[in-house]
C-alpha cells in the first residue's frame, strides 16, 4: 500500500462527487489516515459522514482559510491529535458571483481581493502554518483548472485566481524545496461538483470536453483521485512544482480535430461523433 502509515490534512471537502472526495479515497485506500476541514456547520454536515466513511470522525476541524486564527487553530489540532502530517491537500477556491458574470473589466475590486484571498493566499497562508508539523518528505497538493492558462467562458475571476495559484505553486515548491517538502498542482478536467454549479453554460463545457479531448471523454473523480493519491505519496518522490494535468488530453488541443465526408466537406467532431 504506497499510502500505509502516512498522515494528512485535506481541506475543502464538499461531498462526495468533489475532486477532493476522490483524492481522500484514493488515500485512504492506499492506506493514508486522513483528517477533514469544514468551513462552517452547514458544510459540516456534509463533511462529518465523509470522514466517518474513513474511520476519521475523531479527525475534523472547523477551519475558514480568511480566518488566520481558525488556521492556527487547525495546527494545534492536527498537531495533537495526529503529531506530523506527511500530506496536505488545498481543495479550496471561491469567486463572488458578480466575478464569474458579465464584462471583465467590469468586476469589482472588492470581488478580486476575496477570490484571491480564499482562491491563492490561503494555500500560502495554510503551508506557512502548519509547516512546522509537516514530516521532512511532506507533499503539498492543490488543484487547478485550465481556465487559468487560456480563456474560459464564464470562468473569468476564476482564470486570473487559478493563474496566480499555479505560480504559487512553483515560488512555494522551490522556498519548500530546500527542507524536502514537494508542492504540485493538479488541472483537472471539468467534473460536475458543487463548485462547477457556479461556473455558466457548464453542460456544453463538458461536452466540449468530450468531443474534443484525445480520449474522448470526461475525466472522473476517481481518475484525478488517483493522479493526487501518486502526487502525494513517494512514487512521485522527485516531482515539484509541476501543473499536473488529468484532463483526458484536453490541454494538448490547439483547434478541434476534424474530418471530410465522401464530398470533402469538413466536419467537426461532437460527443465522439461526426
Amino acid at each position: 500500500m504506497f499510502m500505509k502509515g502516512k498522515k494528512g490534512v485535506i481541506l475543502g471537502v464538499a461531498n462526495n462527487k468533489s475532486i477532493a472526495y476522490g483524492i481522500a479515497k484514493a488515500c485512504a485506500d492506499q492506506g493514508a489516515e486522513i483528517a477533514f476541514t469544514y468551513l462552517n456547520d452547514s458544510l459540516k454536515k456534509r463533511v462529518e459522514p465523509i470522514a466517518a466513511e474513513f474511520g476519521s470522525e475523531n479527525l475534523v476541524y472547523p477551519c475558514d482559510v480568511s480566518n488566520p486564527d481558525e488556521i492556527k487553530a487547525l495546527k494545534e489540532s492536527l498537531e495533537k491529535d495526529m503529531g506530523q502530517i506527511d500530506f496536505i491537500v488545498h481543495s479550496i477556491a471561491f469567486a463572488p458571483k458578480d466575478g464569474l458574470t458579465g464584462r471583465f473589466y467590469d468586476i469589482p475590486k472588492a470581488s478580486f481581493d476575496i477570490a484571491m484571498d480564499v482562491s491563492v493566499y490561503s494555500l500560502i497562508e495554510v503551508v506557512r502554518e502548519l509547516k512546522p508539523i509537516m514530516s521532512d518528505n511532506c507533499s503539498v497538493l492543490t488543484l487547478s483548472y485550465y481556465g487559468g492558462v487560456k480563456y474560459i467562458p464564464n470562468y473569468n475571476l476564476m482564470g486570473v485566481a487559478k493563474a496566480a495559484l499555479e505560480m504559487t505553486t512553483k515560488y512555494l515548491a522551490e522556498d519548500l524545496g530546500k527542507d524536502g517538502i514537494r508542492v504540485n498542482a493538479i488541472s483537472a478536467g471539468p467534473i460536475k461538483t458543487l463548485a462547477a454549479a457556479g461556473i455558466g453554460e457548464f453542460r456544453f463545457m463538458l461536452k466540449w470536453n468530450e468531443a474534443h479531448s484525445p480520449l474522448k471523454k470526461n475525466v472522473t473523480t476517481t481518475e484525478v483521485g488517483n493522479s493526487g493519491m501518486y502526487l502525494l505519496s513517494d512514487l512521485s518522490s522527485a516531482v515539484t512544482g509541476e501543473i499536473h494535468y488529468v484532463d483526458c488530453g484536453f490541454n494538448i488541443m490547439g483547434m478541434p480535430a476534424t474530418s471530410f465526408d465522401e464530398n470533402g466537406k469538413q466536419q467537426i467532431a461532437w460527443n465522439g461523433e461526426n
